[in-house]
């Protein structure tokens, strides 16, 4: 009995199909991707009709290049690569920045809800810590370098690997690592006072 195939080889069997002319072929891998392509950029663009636009964007990018595909690496990867570049090419055209929402990683690379970060009990004082330490972590990521920023994104938007990174970013696994922990160590730097003055003092 044959294993089924891999998603990377499923996905490989859709592109091939969609290369020879087979609309549907393509139609089933925007299916399969839009969520996670959209929930990428919710994370860098904050309009719910920005991210809907944004996102057919990027698909209709990608099926214009689609027979430029050559599968060196996974479909996954060099779609996630046009939904950034996509992303940041209508954020520039508007000068605006990515900005992360939400989450922050903590120094062994898990994800953390930043409204996690101050006390589970629920005071004025609470409340106001938890919007100041979210407005900071998003303001800390939104004058990161673009290639940190980037990176950190990528990181703990869905735990890519800095294998995935290295591909999508086409730089060596080291500069990813260089830069998410220098992304990591900005952000806790600016958390440190906030952190402190609510009494969670996390080894930052």
């Amino acid at each position: 009995m044959q294993n089924p195939p891999s998603a990377r080889d499923a996905d490989a069997l859709l592109v091939e199909r969609a290369q020879s002319g087979d609309q549907r072929a393509f139609e089933l891998l925007v299916v399969k991707y839009q969520r996670r392509i959209a929930r990428l950029l919710s994370r860098l663009i904050r309009d719910p009709a920005e991210i809907e636009d944004v996102t057919q964007e990027a698909f209709i990018k990608a099926y214009r290049a689609l027979a430029n595909f050559r599968g060196e690496s996974a479909f996954y990867t060099w779609l996630y690569r046009i939904a950034l570049n996509t992303a940041k090419n209508h954020l520039q055209a508007q000068g605006r920045r990515p900005s992360l929402v939400g989450d922050v990683a903590d120094e062994d690379g898990e994800t953390l809800d930043a409204a996690a970060l101050v006390p589970d009990y629920h005071t004025p004082e609470t409340e106001l810590a938890n919007r100041q330490i979210v407005s900071t972590v998003n303001e800390a990521v939104s004058d990161l370098p673009e290639e940190l920023r980037t990176a950190i994104t990528l990181r703990e938007m869905e735990g890519l690997s800095y294998e995935e990174i290295a591909s999508m970013m086409d730089c060596p696994i080291g500069t990813v690592r260089s830069r998410i922990f220098r992304a990591r160590e900005a952000i806790a730097a600016r958390l440190r006072p906030l952190l402190s003055a609510v009494g969670r003092d996390k080894r930052w």
